[in-house]
Order: C-alpha cells, then sequence, then structure tokens
C-alpha cells in the first residue's frame, strides 16, 4: 500500500466536504409509495413498474470481522468475509459504520444491501496490483480491464445504500491533460511521479501506460487478441468503479459514488433498476469520467440525483459495434427524472455506443448547470442500432458553452468543447450504402424546454444516407449566441419555438425535407432569419415571425422549397 501527503488531504477534504453538506441519512428516510407510482404518469409507453430490492431484517457491521476504520488498515477481507456470511444466513444488510475504511475490489453477493452509514468514507487502495484482470465489456466492446473497485455478476436483489461516501481513488489511475489544470495544480501533479508525453501536456500515471495509450486507437480499449498482451498493459486498463453485470433488482439509493478510476456507475445487461437520491462527483478534468452509464438494462428508474463528473452525466448505452450488434441487447423502459448536473460533458446523453438499440425512455423535469451540452445524441456510420421514442420534456438549462440539443451522427470521440490534442472530424457529405451498420436516430420528442445562455441554441446533424427522422421541438425558448443549424433532417416539426440570438442566422437548414415551422419566432438580424441550402424541400412556414425581412436565402434549392402559409 503506497501513503502519500495527497492521499491524506484527500481524506480530510472529502471528510469535509460531507460534514457541510449535513445530510440525513438516507435509510431514515421514507420513499413515499405516491412519489414511486407519481414516476410513471402520464408515461408516453407502456412500461411495468419496476420491481425494488427488499432485503431480510438481518445484518453484520464489518468490524464483526476485525475491520479497522482508521484509513490505513487494509479491510478487504474483511468486508467481503461479512458479505460472505450475511449471504450464507439468507441475505440483509452488510453495515459499514463511520470511519475511514480503505479497500481493495469488492464483490457482491445476491441478497445483499452494502449500507453505509452517515460519515462513512469507503476508499479504494492505489495499490494496482490488487485489482486482477476480468473479462468484461468496456465502452461498448468485449475486452480486458482490471476488476472493478465494486463489482457483481450474475445476481438478484442487491443494493447499495445509506448516507456515505464511496471514492475510487481515481487520481491513482488516470491521465490528466495540462489544459484542464491550474498552473500549481499541474507542478504538484508532476511533483507526484508519474511520466510526462513529449510535448508534456499529458501527464500519465506510468511509462507502461503512456505506451498502451499510444497503441489504442479504438477509444480506450487496446486492439489485442491474447490475455498476455493485456496483462503487459495492465496499468492502463482501468475499471469502471461500481460494474453491475447481468443483475436483477438493483437499487442504489442514496451514497455519494466519487473520484472513479473510468465510468463511475455501470449497469450492464441489468433488469430493474433504481437510482435515486444519489450524489455523483467527479473531477472536471478526469478523463471518462462519467457519471452513470446504463448499458443494454430493462426497466429502470433514475431520479432525485445529483451529478458533477468530467464527462458525460446521464449517459444511455447499448454497446459497440459489431459486439453490441451481436449482443443485440437494447435499453428500454427507463424514466429519469428530477436530476440536476453540474459539470459534464452531456447532461442527458444517447450514445454514441448505442449498437443494440435504445427505445422507450422518458426524461422530464431535469436542470443542467454550465454542462457542455443540454441533450446531446452521438453515433457515427459502423454503430447500427436504432435510438426511437425518446420523450423529453420541461428541462432547463443555463450556461452551456456549446449546445443546448445536439445530434451529431459524425462523434469521433471528441469533447463538445475541443481539447489542445483534438480537432473537429472530417464530414462526408457524400450518402453512402444503408447496411446494418448504419445508425438511425427516429422518433424523438422535446417539449416545454428553456435555455438561457448557450452558445447554439441546436445543432442538429444526420447521415445523407440515414437522415434524423422526426424529430420534435414544442414549446421551447432559447437564448443563445447562435440560432439552429439542420443538416440531413426529415420531418423536422417545431411548434411554439423562440430563438433569441445574438450573431448569424437564427435557423440554417441544409438538406432537410418535410420541415415544419408553426409559430416560431426567429430573431432579425442582418442575415436572413432563415436560410435554406442544398437538396432542401417541403419546408412549410405557419404563423411564424422572422422579423421585417420574413424570407429565405437560398442559392441552391427553388423558391418553392419553402412555404409561407
Amino acid at each position: 500500500m503506497k501513503t502519500h501527503t495527497k492521499y491524506i488531504a484527500l481524506i480530510f477534504m472529502t471528510l469535509l466536504y460531507a460534514a457541510c453538506q449535513n445530510e440525513p441519512d438516507t435509510e431514515t428516510v421514507d420513499i413515499k409509495e405516491d412519489e414511486a407510482t407519481s414516476l410513471y404518469d402520464g408515461l408516453e409507453f407502456d412500461m411495468p413498474e419496476v420491481k425494488e430490492a427488499s432485503f431480510p431484517d438481518n445484518g453484520m457491521l464489518i468490524t464483526d470481522f476485525k475491520a479497522i476504520g482508521d484509513g490505513l488498515f487494509m479491510n478487504t477481507e474483511a468486508i467481503n468475509k461479512t458479505i460472505n456470511e450475511v449471504a450464507e444466513k439468507g441475505g440483509g444488510k452488510v453495515v459499514i459504520p463511520r470511519g475511514v475504511w480503505l479497500t481493495g475490489p469488492i464483490t457482491l453477493k445476491s441478497n445483499i444491501n452494502l449500507h453505509l452509514e452517515e460519515g462513512a468514507l469507503l476508499i479504494f487502495s492505489d495499490d494496482k496490483s490488487l485489482y486482477p484482470l476480468v473479462e468484461t465489456s468496456f465502452e461498448g466492446l468485449n475486452t480486458y480491464r482490471t476488476q472493478s473497485p465494486i463489482s457483481g455478476k450474475n445476481l438478484e436483489n442487491i443494493a447499495i445504500t445509506g448516507s456515505g461516501i464511496i471514492d475510487g481513488n481515481g487520481d491513482a489511475w488516470r491521465p490528466v491533460k495540462k489544459s484542464k489544470m491550474t498552473s500549481s495544480q499541474w507542478k504538484s501533479l508532476v511533483k507526484s511521479g508519474g511520466v510526462l508525453s513529449e510535448d508534456e501536456k499529458t501527464w500519465y500515471p506510468s511509462e507502461s501506460y503512456k505506451k498502451a495509450n499510444a497503441l489504442t486507437e479504438n477509444f480506450n480499449v487496446p486492439p489485442f487478441k491474447t490475455r498476455q498482451e493485456f496483462e503487459e498493459v495492465k496499468e492502463f486498463l482501468r475499471p469502471v468503479m461500481v460494474s453491475l453485470v447481468e443483475c436483477k433488482k438493483v437499487l442504489l439509493d442514496g451514497p455519494t459514488f466519487q473520484n472513479s478510476p473510468a465510468w463511475n456507475i455501470h449497469p450492464l445487461m441489468c433488469e430493474d433498476v433504481i437510482i435515486r437520491n444519489l450524489t455523483v462527483r467527479n473531477p472536471w478534468y478526469s478523463q471518462n469520467g462519467d457519471g452513470l452509464d446504463l448499458e443494454s438494462c430493462k426497466n429502470a428508474l433514475i431520479y432525485n440525483n445529483n451529478f458533477d463528473v468530467g464527462d458525460d452525466a446521464i449517459c444511455i448505452k447499448s454497446g459497440k459495434d459489431k459486439d453490441g450488434r451481436d449482443r443485440g441487447v437494447p435499453t428500454e423502459n427507463v424514466i429519469v427524472k428530477n436530476n440536476i448536473v453540474y459539470h459534464g460533458h452531456g447532461g442527458f446523453v444517447v450514445g454514441s455506443e448505442m449498437s443494440g438499440g435504445v427505445k422507450n425512455v422518458h426524461v422530464s423535469r431535469c436542470t443542467f448547470i454550465g454542462t457542455d451540452v443540454g441533450l446531446r445524441f452521438k453515433s457515427t456510420r459502423g454503430r447500427g442500432g436504432v435510438v426511437e421514442n425518446i420523450y423529453i420534456s420541461d428541462i432547463d438549462m443555463i450556461n452551456i458553452p456549446t449546445d443546448a440539443i445536439r445530434f451529431n451522427l459524425f462523434y469521433g470521440g471528441q469533447s463538445p468543447i475541443l481539447e489542445e490534442d483534438q480537432e473537429a472530424p472530417e464530414i462526408d457529405e457524400e450518402a453512402v450504402a444503408v447496411t446494418e451498420e448504419t445508425p438511425s436516430f427516429r422518433n424523438i420528442y422535446m417539449k416545454n424546454i428553456n435555455v438561457t445562455g448557450s452558445e447554439t441554441a441546436a445543432f442538429m446533424q444526420g447521415l445523407p444516407e440515414m437522415k434524423l427522422k422526426n424529430i420534435n421541438l414544442e414549446n421551447a425558448n432559447f437564448q443563445s449566441e447562435n440560432g439552429i443549424t439542420l443538416i440531413d433532417a426529415d420531418g423536422i416539426s417545431f411548434k411554439n419555438v423562440k430563438v433569441a440570438h445574438n450573431k448569424g442566422s437564427a435557423m440554417t437548414v441544409y438538406n432537410g425535407t418535410d420541415l415544419k415551422l408553426d409559430n416560431v419566432t426567429l430573431k432579425e438580424s442582418e442575415k436572413a432569419s432563415l436560410r435554406v441550402f442544398g437538396q432542401s424541400k417541403g419546408i412549410v412556414v405557419n404563423n411564424s415571425n422572422f422579423g421585417e425581412e420574413n424570407t429565405s436565402s437560398s442559392k441552391e434549392v427553388p423558391a418553392e422549397a419553402v412555404k409561407y402559409q
């Protein structure tokens, strides 16, 4: 075990943060039956009520197995022994009391409720030798990663509850980019050890990590075939912090999950999942520091949570490329309500790993405060999969530095705000053949959207061979620097939409067909409020106000492409 000054400081700051929150123990707060029932009110699709995990009145303290909460003693054996003992007795609560509990990886069992009492800090060791390689799926691909700090597979009736804190010690695992830190933070990080890239703009935890990173072409999954190859770059294979695979009746209720090595919470191919009352935190500089990645799951509730993370916050996935299509398990029947997102690349996100499909998702009453993008949909050629029947309503956003709403079917892994080592991908405007590898986004409904202070109101781009289809936006107000851009979109409907932008055209349409604008108000600008290009046709404008000009600029399309009624 390594003991560093920064480690002791981390413990102190984390406990101080918890004390300042002064939140009650979630276990003492009853989730009212009418609140749970109201989650389904007005649901736009048929969905069974999610089955909630429940446990016998039986439990044990980890101190019963000689665990010591001093932040120094290694409690891996004591915690796992407690879990096994309670499981053998038919299940119940495994209690982590107040204290600082250092541990290696924890493996859950069926019928176990891992409960963290107020003041409990469960912190995972930075000794990477404690985390063996396991076969799993990461970023939608079948691969090897190191074992997750908390994991469970093929389990039923499991929970993590309470008001304590779970810390993945992610700083020991992640690379860091200089541009994401202050000068003093960067100097301190470099002084702590690790190695730098040749241009000295990226810090790596080790030389082996640096070498593996150079070999990786497909995001963070090395293109290796054998286990031995993966073993040689083990330090590079950062785990998700909470990995739950093929589990039924999963409940996460109350704790803070923070500082994960990669993604924070990752339910994969699970059924009946409830995620509520959580605080999910990662440093904003954390690479791949997603909050929640719900992948190929069925019947899920996500409500009353706070997210402040380094990558996408609430993300819906279903596998990537051929591996995802071969799995063929969509994410479906999901309710997302009453969540707040602070920093994150996206507030609510679908993709880019959506090759198994996503359908029947309801998102409402969420607030995004300073997320890079608000509502984010992303994929690219090669994925395949269909995203459909997504219903989004009552969303408030403020200070969005890029797009409040973004559909990007040319996603190449870049952050919404391009970093120093990133550049926008080249976009091939030529249509290619439609195959099983062609992604499709259709039947998406958004209403009651309020946005203040975004860079761009909306950017929606499909593929030339597979346009965005049937995207509906109703009752929306945007205050932004730039207006709305539609590229390769078919059957788009805007109703009761106001765009107050500061520069450029309020709306630009390229290769748009069957676009309906009903009661749309676009701020007058130096350029025409509505500009239409490419192979656009069938654009109908009804009862709308485009300023004094009330005209469209169309150099490449016939005048009849736009009809005013």
